[in-house]
């Protein structure tokens, strides 16, 4: 008779047989009688098969057709609520009853845009075109779109909800800090000086800070809450360290990097190790792959020659065994470094690791 695995008690919980904290119990009761506790990886499923693929693809042309169709009758705004309605009633069967990842993937983000739309629409309606709101309009429709998301995320409990949420809430962070219009918006996503640099007081800067150890935290939330890695809690959080690592690591590593020679580049790889540390104990490999390109960076300005054109490919020799190496190494990495720190808040509540 085979052995349940960990696949075993996922697919449980998504069929609604388990809780995740009855699998959870069970994991931790098998690992104590084989005295061990293994450090869990990251699960990510965009898709189970090609049938979702194929869903999905029709999903999507059937959601453009039918928006289409209702744009016919010359009301942007009702072809919009139409998508709104028809991408919550799919999702009932998709995501609810056929628990299908990537269609209800398409159905999130076909939701999430029918809702941005539909609130311009409003807004538009309401303040007309020529409004010098534009502002606190922008606010007022982010608003309304994240909470559209977490009334979808609560029907639903879809965790990719949480990167289209963080995406609102990065687009807020602009809107309130920056008090940015929407074309200023993409005008400063292009102008990392100015969106992640701290030094010089930006508010955007600091926007994106606050943002950052928000999302965060929320991401941390959801770990402690299934440190096995289980259920939804997880994949939530996943969700949200893909948004909270590249705001947190630009403002910070960006910072220093302008900074230049010297201290600045002294702050920068100190910046690093403190990311990779942080990365290890959360077991969370999304903020070192957000500094990777500092981290290129600060090895091609030690080891590169300008005048030996061979030296690039040293750099990336060493980058790629360096990550090469803690990729494979990892849990035993993470071993070592949870069993030397000290208790801190939380430390069980986070990822397991051997005892």
């Amino acid at each position: 008779m085979s052995e349940i695995t960990k696949d075993d008690l996922r697919a449980s919980v998504a069929a609604g047989n388990l809780t995740e904290a009855q699998a959870a119990n069970l994991l931790t009761l098998a690992q104590a009688r084989a005295g061990l506790r293994v450090a869990e990886d990251e699960p990510f499923e965009l898709f189970k098969g090609f049938s979702e693929i194929f869903v999905a693809v029709g999903l999507s042309i059937l959601i453009a057709g039918i928006g289409g169709l209702t744009a016919l009758l010359q009301s942007y705004g009702i072809s919009l609520m139409v998508c709104v309605a028809l991408a919550w009633r799919c999702a009932l069967y998709f995501t609810l009853k056929r628990r299908m990842m990537l269609p209800s993937i398409i159905l999130t983000s076909a939701y999430a845009l029918a809702v941005l739309g539909a609130a311009f629409w409003v807004v538009d309606e309401i303040l007309g075109a020529g409004s010098d709101e534009g502002s606190l309009a922008l606010a007022a429709i982010l608003i309304v779109t994240g909470l559209s998301l977490a009334l979808w995320y609560r029907r639903f409990h879809l965790p990719f909800t949480m990167f289209l949420l963080g995406l609102v809430g990065f687009a807020l962070a602009l809107v309130i800090s920056g008090n940015l219009s929407g074309n200023e918006i993409f005008r400063s996503l292009s102008n990392f000086d100015r969106l992640f640099d701290l030094r010089g007081g930006s508010s955007s800067a600091f926007g994106t800070l606050v943002f950052g150890v928000v999302a965060l935290a929320g991401g941390l939330w959801f770990d402690m809450r299934d440190p096995h890695r289980l259920g939804r809690g997880a994949a939530s959080g996943f969700w949200l360290h893909i948004i909270a690592a590249p705001a947190l690591v630009n403002t910070i590593a960006l910072t220093f990097y302008n900074m230049g020679p010297g201290a600045g580049y002294a702050l920068l790889a100190l910046s690093l190790a403190a990311i990779a540390l942080l990365a290890v104990v959360i077991d969370r490999r999304s903020f070192l792959t957000a500094g990777i390109g500092y981290l290129i960076f600060l090895i091609s300005y030690v080891i590169t020659d300008p005048t030996e054109p061979g030296s690039w490919a040293v750099v990336l020799f060493v980058v790629g065994l360096g990550l090469t190496g803690l990729g494979t190494f990892w849990t035993d990495l993470r071993l070592r470094i949870m069993r030397a720190l000290p208790n801190f808040p939380g430390k069980h509540r986070l990822p397991p690791y051997a005892e």
